[in-house]
């Protein structure tokens, strides 16, 4: 007899009347399968039709707003109607699944290099390399390229819309652009978008605003607006719970759908506050005090896991396991928990759709952990 999990049950986003099939997100992953250009190819749809029939949510790899946003080769592009097609392609792909599809957009500011960039210069909101080795120093944005970025970024929505996507999920998170302005680390402006954690907020809620105007002049449909954020950064100075909390506290504030916290393990606590044992989710759940859903991600596999973070959390999200498995969610719904999958056959990683580009990051993002391969 199949248990009953609550993250099978449906959700609905209330302010928009959006309904899930069920509670499990596919979040973003960087699968470089889009041509040179950010033409999305039939690789992709491949990939995503594979991985469509199952979750409620599906949130697609990111896509760049404006060509000096691109943060590596492979990557999906949203900079330009142009782009419009493929993406609609895309869409159309993960809906014909049954799931809600998603497309975030991001500009990788410092998190890039000039060779990716055609020889220009990686930008920021401030001239401060990233701590890392390799990275080059960015230039400064002026006014006029903030300005100009932000109606990026609605443009970006106005494009998310006409291809027929659900929603965007403005990327926050993972040290690209929109959390450069918000850090003390890439941020020393000393104009309107920089100074303390609240002056840091500007362009954030900038781009949500924006968002949100495109939104309700374009969409004749619901449409979601997402928020995804990373809640520390470990660089000095660098963002601490404190800077979360409060940007939180105004998020909750602004017309967004849903907040995605960024993380690798969903119980995390804190790793620039050693003494503390307080659970960071828990900690950013009590300041939305109900106002907005959740989704959280990190180091999720098996189905009790799962349900575990379900019955504290508003909506999952299975990263890497809907890799391994693209049938995760139905097997669960039909009884078949036995037979999944929880690592790559190398002889599947065709008929998994897991192309040797994707198949790289996954490396880089596995770490010192490796690829769970069933045969070395």
């Amino acid at each position: 007899m199949m248990t009953e999990y609550q993250f099978l049950e449906p959700f609905t986003f209330t302010k928009k009347n959006v309904t899930l099939r069920n509670r499990v997100v596919i979040p973003p992953m960087t699968e470089r399968m889009a041509f040179e250009d950010g033409t999305v190819t039939s690789d992709e749809l491949a990939y995503y039709a594979q991985r469509a029939n199952g979750a409620g949510l599906f949130i697609t790899a990111v896509a760049n707003v404006n060509a000096v946003g691109k943060g590596f080769e492979g990557e999906l592009s949203v900079a330009d109607d142009r782009f419009i097609p493929g993406l609609r392609r895309l869409a159309a792909t993960i809906k014909a699944g049954g799931a809600k599809a998603i497309l975030q957009i991001f500009s990788a500011g410092r998190m890039t290099n000039s060779a990716i960039l055609r020889g220009q210069q990686p930008v920021s909101a401030s001239a401060v390399a990233a701590p890392r080795p390799g990275y080059e120093t960015p230039r400064a944005l002026t006014n006029e390229e903030i300005l100009q970025t932000i109606t990026d970024f609605g443009e970006a929505t106005r494009r998310a819309i006409e291809a027929g996507f659900d929603g965007v999920e403005l990327h926050g998170a993972n040290t690209y652009l929109i959390q450069q302005f918000f850090s003390p680390h890439s941020n020393r402006r000393e104009d309107e978008w920089g100074g303390d954690v609240n002056a840091r907020m500007r362009f954030p809620l900038a781009v949500i605003k924006v968002a949100q105007s495109v939104i309700e002049q374009y969409a004749t449909r619901p449409f979601l607006l997402g928020y995804r954020l990373s809640p520390e950064e470990i660089e000095e100075p660098g963002i601490t719970m404190d800077d979360t909390l409060a940007l939180v506290d105004q998020l909750k504030e602004t017309p967004l759908d849903y907040l995605h916290v960024s993380q690798s393990d969903v119980w995390r606590t804190s790793y620039r506050d050693k003494t503390s044992t307080a659970i960071i989710n828990d900690e950013i759940k009590t300041h939305l005090a109900g106002k907005m859903p959740m989704i959280v991600v990190g180091n999720l596999a098996k189905p009790a896991d799962v349900n575990r973070a379900a019955a504290d959390y508003d909506l999952v999200a299975l990263g890497h396991e809907v890799l391994y498995e693209p049938r995760w969610v139905e097997k669960v719904r039909s009884g078949d928990e036995d037979t999944i999958r929880y690592a790559f056959s190398r002889s599947e990683l065709a008929d998994l759709n897991i192309a040797p580009t994707f198949l790289d990051m996954i490396r880089i993002v596995s770490g010192k952990k490796g690829i769970p391969f069933t045969n070395k």
